[in-house]
């Protein structure tokens, strides 16, 4: 059984930046696959980033929904159990909760950022623009 708690959510301003964690606790040793989605009202679930680990953290790939990449960054951390998203110069259209998810699949996925890859999840922070 694998918790995932994220945290870091808050108000952006355009051209400023914003880091969101996710906490992994539980069963983490066979977890390869590692995703942040946001929500915003009235919207679909979107995946944004999503960081895949073969045999170990320093050996992955990074996918990124086309909207965010260049701005955003998704990064994991073994020795802490954490993953990251870094937010730089977001958007208004940013504002939404974020979510992580994680699977145990090994094996690399077709499409990795749809939401039906991963069997586990947190239950969100929420990021909101300023004004």
């Amino acid at each position: 059984q694998v918790q995932l708690v994220e945290s870091g959510g808050g108000s952006v301003q355009a051209g400023g930046s914003l880091r969101l964690s996710c906490a992994v606790s539980g069963y983490t040793d066979n977890i390869h696959w590692m995703a942040w989605f946001r929500q915003a009202p009235g919207k679909e679930r979107e995946g944004v980033a999503t960081i895949y680990t073969e045999n170990g953290v320093e050996d992955h790939s990074t996918y990124y929904a086309d909207s965010v990449k260049g701005r955003f960054t998704v990064s994991r951390d073994g020795a802490k159990n954490a993953m990251y998203l870094q937010l730089d110069n977001p958007k208004l259209e940013d504002s939404a909760m974020y979510y992580c998810a994680s699977s145990a699949y090994y094996y690399p996925f077709p499409t990795p950022l749809s939401g039906q890859n991963y069997p586990d999840w947190g239950p969100g922070t929420q990021v909101h623009d300023s004004s």
